[in-house]
């Protein structure tokens, strides 16, 4: 038998009670009039054994009469009965007969579980149980889990607003949640291949019992009297083990069916009374079916009523023969009566429920006015806007705490409900595009801030590095607030770089004094030495030069505030060519190669570059003098060997020729170092 208690009225589907909500999980036992209908069997089956029946031969020859007649039910059964709680009754049994009957599962008390728990459950219930089996433990695990992952997205966007991010750019994923989204949808592939198998299951029932109705026709057209009622007995047990079939073809195919029982029995006549008997037994097991209805009838429960009402209903079609035509029309009105005031009593309780809901209309109303006075034209912070939304909120809970409304009014009230929330949430997210996209400008500035540092951090040359770094710290400060998920990585890389460039630039102040002032002594005194060999007039080769200047770069160098010593040095070394016959060139090539090692020794691998650059510049730049003044030739060839303006540009040549000889050699020097 299948169980009806979970039946919800249709027509009230949407507004649950106390009383609609109480029935959803119920399971009504209708074991005590299955078992009264089971007892009353036996008797007839022992009857039968006594004597077969034979056939009205007067019936069968009106064949005609019994054609008409069909015809007559086959069309009535497209039609309603004209009884609006018949109709309805039926309507909810049609709905019904697509249901398979379920085992129960267990329900735990998934409320007082943590989410990694109610996922394992739910993992477990899918994994080890029939699909159909699991619908409402599925659907409790759904409801505290929603709970609780709502609180804790709750949580974790109060944390993230507190912390200064922007709801805007609020995102948050949870392991746990992955996996209750995977085992869910493992949970809905198999409840639709399962339901998809059940519609096939339907179909074929629906065709086996089409054919137990033509063979129960058959049975009727070529009547045999010795074995037409054990066929017909036959024919009943077939139709009773055939399963459920589609809802919208159950009313016609049952009315069809036991029009033809009635048929039947209407054929039979059974000399031993026998046709009696089996009127008898059913006519007691429909008024026991009466007593029932009317006894629901009495009853406060109208929701349970009305279920068990129908589980009677379905016994009068499906497990109950027909009754002899003197009481046909008594009991089923008497049934018909008790069906009626079960029907008006739900009504009424719905009419006094929906009454409810009118006042539920004026609340809401309320909430969406207050909803639509909060007033964000003053909201010029984060701090005002985070106000704002606490306070929409609040409200928003109120609304949905307050129930339901007529059906009538709902969408109505829904849409002015979502018109102010939208209107709100436009206005905040105009706030926030435009936060973020300051934001984001504010972190490209930063970005740029930290290249640069980073730039710096290995820098030697101290005076200048130092104050570049300054002005970045600076210029940090006075940059606005970036996303919230980039500010922590964005001001550990910043820190990071600025802390390596001070760090080393404090070490090299205190280690860097104590060695430099030591340097800047020997300088000192091999300076005096070199000025007592000049003042001695001694000879200078290019050799001593060489050696001088390399003994000078290779003492280091002395603190930034003696640099005055390095003056010094230059001019004696000035003095010295001044003095000698050491070539320019030569001398040029010294000071160019001590200005190259000391940019090696500080590892300025920039300082180096850029005098390559430099130097292949000068080149480019006096071969095209030198390619411009033998072009002007061309234009004075006729003059004389003596003429001044082509001596002078002869002249010119000879020293750019020079030039350009000094500068390649200085280009070879640099593409020779490692570094």
């Amino acid at each position: 038998m299948l169980d009806e208690s979970k039946i919800i009225p249709s027509e009230e589907k949407n507004n649950v009670t106390p009383q609609t909500s109480e029935i959803q999980d119920e399971n009504t036992p209708n074991s005590l009039i299955a078992d009264e209908i089971s007892s009353k069997n036996e008797i007839v089956e022992e009857n039968e054994k006594e004597e077969l029946p034979k056939v009205d031969e007067s019936i069968l020859a009106s064949k005609s009469s019994v054609e008409k007649e069909e015809h007559e039910v086959l069309s009535k059964v497209k039609t309603s009965s004209g009884n609006e709680a018949i109709d309805e009754i039926e309507t909810k049994i049609a709905e019904s007969s697509e249901k398979i009957a379920n085992a129960s599962i267990e329900m735990l008390d998934y409320e007082s579980l943590n989410l990694e728990e109610l996922v394992t459950e739910l993992s477990k219930l899918v994994k080890e149980h029939p699909v159909q089996n699991i619908h409402n433990n599925v659907n409790n695990i759904k409801n505290a889990f929603n709970v609780k992952f709502g609180e804790v997205l709750k949580n974790e966007k109060a944390k993230f607003i507190e912390n200064g991010g922007d709801v805007i750019d609020y995102k948050y994923s949870n392991p746990v949640k992955s996996n209750y989204n995977s085992i869910l949808y493992d949970y809905k592939i198999k409840k639709t291949e399962f339901y998809a198998k059940q519609d096939n299951q339907l179909d074929e029932n629906l065709k086996n019992k089409l054919v137990v109705i033509e063979e129960l026709k058959q049975l009727i057209d070529n009547a045999d009297g010795t074995t037409m009622y054990k066929s017909f007995k036959d024919i009943q047990e077939k139709w009773r083990g055939i399963g459920p079939i589609p809802k919208a073809k159950y009313n016609n195919t049952w009315r069809t069916y036991e029009h033809h029982v009635e048929r039947f029995y209407d054929l039979l006549h059974l000399s031993n009374d026998l046709r009696d008997l089996d009127f008898k037994h059913n006519y007691e097991e429909k008024l026991a079916l009466v007593v029932k209805a009317e006894e629901l009838a009495e009853l406060e429960d109208i929701n349970f009523a009305f279920n068990e009402l129908q589980i009677l209903h379905k016994l009068w079609k499906e497990e109950v023969g027909p009754v002899g035509r003197e009481h046909r029309e008594e009991v089923w009105e008497r049934f018909s009566a008790a069906t009626k005031k079960v029907h008006d009593k739900r009504h009424e309780f719905f009419k006094d429920l929906r009454s409810k809901f009118d006042e539920n209309v004026d609340e809401k109303l309320a909430v969406i006015a207050s909803i639509e006075s909060i007033d964000t034209s003053k909201n010029i912070s984060r701090t005002d806007w985070q106000k704002s939304i606490k306070e929409l909120e609040d409200l928003r809970s109120i609304f949905f705490s307050i129930g339901q409304v007529p059906r009538a009014k709902n969408n109505e009230i829904w849409s002015k409900f979502k018109e102010v929330t939208k209107k709100f949430n436009i206005e905040k997210n105009n706030f926030f595009k435009d936060v973020k996209n300051e934001h984001l400008e504010n972190l490209n500035k930063k970005k740029l801030l930290i290249e640069r540092a980073k730039e710096l951090k290995d820098s030697e040359d101290w005076d200048v590095a130092t104050e570049i770094m300054k002005k970045i710290q600076a210029d940090w400060k006075n940059i606005g607030h970036v996303p919230r998920k980039y500010s922590d990585k964005l001001w550990k890389e910043f820190k990071d770089a600025c802390n390596h460039y001070f760090d080393r630039l404090h070490s090299e102040k205190d280690a860097g004094n104590k060695v430099e002032m030591e340097v800047f002594i020997k300088k000192k005194d091999l300076l005096a030495e070199i000025k007592s060999t000049v003042e001695s007039d001694a000879e200078i080769t290019l050799d001593n030069l060489k050696e001088y200047v390399s003994d000078w770069r290779d003492l280091g160098r002395v603190p930034f505030e003696m640099k005055h010593i390095e003056v010094k040095f230059n001019k004696v070394i000035d003095k010295i060519v001044e003095s000698s016959s050491i070539e320019a060139k030569d001398v040029e090539m010294i000071k160019f190669e001590n200005l190259v090692n000391s940019y090696l020794e500080q590892k300025n691998y920039h300082k180096l570059n850029n005098e390559q650059l430099f130097v292949r510049k000068k080149v480019d730049e006096t071969v095209k003098e030198i390619q411009q003044l033998e072009n002007n030739i061309g234009f004075i060839s006729n003059a004389t060997a003596d003429n001044p303006l082509l001596k002078n540009v002869m002249d010119n040549i000879t020293v750019y020729k020079q030039k350009l000889e000094v500068w390649k050699i200085k280009l070879e020097y640099l593409k020779k170092l490692e570094y």
